[in-house]
């Protein structure tokens, strides 16, 4: 390995996207971020759209910030998961990728599953059903406007779109296929019976690429307008959830992690997935990762709602830091009312806290008043989620975890990971932050042959930056075991 490898991480998330540059010493990887942006879903005639090219633009904006740091090695791009664009058969984009809060899919399941009776459909699948996802939204397509299928020649999912635009190469990367609802979880392949079933074209769908594989150069039309040179454009794991996977800090082959953000990405990463009843029963998602791995996970709401409740805040006039919420939190009595996160009144944008207050009154519960109050109320619920969810696991994995790692945003709010720890009775490791970024670097690094192994990668991330450790408290385990019984029987009410 030369002396210092350099790589560029794009990571965009649902609100924002950002540029960070990764430098590899062979020891230790240092971050520096070059470049942030907002990412700006645009209505248009009732139709909710990505604005894509001004995504585009931002990401030469990033390239363009390189210059200054020396020649890059890579270029890796990480997205969410599930949204598309179509383009014909010269390669132009038909009209901008739908978002995937956009209302065509609303009571699609219903209709898909009169197509493809739903166990079957995830014995081949294996994914977690929700309305969001590739499949239904293309078979809103198929049923609203099937002209804009037929004049379609490809598909490409957000992160191979976007490298599209650099590379002018097209490919589907394996973990953001998994997103889809469209891939046979046990084949790899794209299902012909789905396809078949919802009147999906096949010819739309190109060749998936394994995690971590080279997949083109900046094009010669980007080069000489960026002024750069011919640079790697990676194939890393182009949904978020996978690059965040890969950098769980462990050494051990069997963890529980949690990917903490806006969402929340409960799992285990496992050699194969698991198809059976009970993973039917409990709607969980197997994805695919790194190595041919499986992503067995339960996705759950997240940050969202403290920072949906920040915003109504500051709407009425206090605008509160999270450092404030926290501290509010922190001064309440824990345990006293809870809701389900993932209640679908949770869903929309809007009055959090007067939605947390009507659950409440209509469960039977104390409703909380102050805003201290109606935080607990939201961190004791999250916390007791993950504990439902992490049972979940347990019993269809047949496996007992002691660790709980939570990587991503929320690791910088202890409440939440203490919280996590006596309800979980689990030791929660804590750490990174920026484990998507990390995640999407290492695979680079993966990718170039400058690492062996993920497991060299994440002993790499463990030289690189030191994870907090929450012990649970024995003083509280039994408060924190009644009060989880008390969860399950309010949620139930709803």
């Amino acid at each position: 390995m030369k002396k210092e490898v350099k790589t560029l991480a794009f990571d965009f998330g649902a609100s924002s996207g950002r540029a960070i540059l990764g430098t590899f010493d062979g020891e230790k990887i240092a971050l520096k971020e070059l470049h942030r942006f907002s990412n700006d879903p645009v209505t248009v005639n009732g139709t909710m759209y990505w604005d894509v090219l001004r995504l585009l633009f931002e990401i030469k904006e990033g390239l363009l910030k390189t210059k200054a740091e020396g020649d890059l090695d890579s270029i890796g791009i990480d997205t969410w998961g599930v949204d598309f664009g179509l383009l014909d058969a010269h390669g132009k984009l038909l009209e901008n990728p739908v978002h995937y809060r956009d209302a065509r899919t609303v009571g699609i399941l219903e209709k898909a599953f009169r197509k493809l009776p739903k166990e079957e459909f995830y014995q081949i699948t294996g994914n977690q059903f929700m309305e969001i996802n590739t499949a239904f939204q293309l078979y809103a397509l198929a049923l609203e406007r099937p002209e804009v299928l037929e004049r379609a020649d490809c598909l490409l999912l957000m992160p191979d779109l976007l490298r599209y635009f650099l590379t002018n190469e097209k490919g589907t990367e394996y973990s953001i296929a998994s997103t889809t609802q469209l891939l046979d979880a046990e084949k790899k392949t794209w299902s012909k019976r789905v396809l078949d079933a919802l009147s999906i074209p096949e010819k739309l769908l190109t060749e998936i690429q394994p995690t971590a594989t080279k997949a083109g150069q900046l094009s010669e039309a980007i080069c000489e307008e960026l002024g750069l040179s011919p640079t790697e454009v990676i194939a890393v794991a182009g949904h978020d959830t996978q690059c965040a996977m890969a950098a769980v800090p462990t050494e051990e082959e069997d963890f529980l992690f949690l990917s903490c953000g806006t969402w929340s990405l409960l799992g285990t990463e496992l050699p194969a997935p698991i198809l059976n009843a009970d993973a039917y029963q409990c709607n969980l998602t197997n994805e695919g990762g790194y190595g041919n791995k499986a992503s067995f996970l339960k996705n759950i709401i997240g940050l969202w709602l403290i920072q949906e409740t920040r915003r109504q805040w500051k709407k009425e006039g206090e605008a509160l830091s999270f450092a404030e919420m926290e501290a509010l939190a922190r001064a309440e009595k824990p345990f006293q009312c809870f809701i389900d996160p993932d209640d679908e009144i949770f869903v929309p944008a809007g009055n959090i806290p007067k939605r947390i207050r009507e659950y409440c009154q209509k469960t039977g519960q104390p409703v909380p008043e102050t805003k201290g109050q109606i935080l607990r109320c939201i961190y004791d619920s999250l916390a007791m989620k993950y504990r439902y969810a992490a049972e979940q696991v347990e019993f269809c994995t047949k496996k007992h975890y002691e660790k709980f790692y939570i990587v991503g945003g929320g690791v910088q709010d202890q409440l939440l990971c203490e919280t996590a720890a006596n309800v979980l009775s689990k030791t929660v490791v804590a750490g990174p932050v920026e484990a998507t970024v990390y995640g999407n670097i290492l695979l680079q690094l993966l990718a170039l042959g400058e690492i062996p192994d993920l497991k060299t990668g994440r002993r790499i991330l463990l030289e690189s930056e030191q994870p907090k450790v929450y012990e649970p408290q024995a003083a509280l385990l039994e408060t924190a075991n009644q009060a989880y019984e008390k969860f399950k029987e309010v949620t139930a009410l709803c």
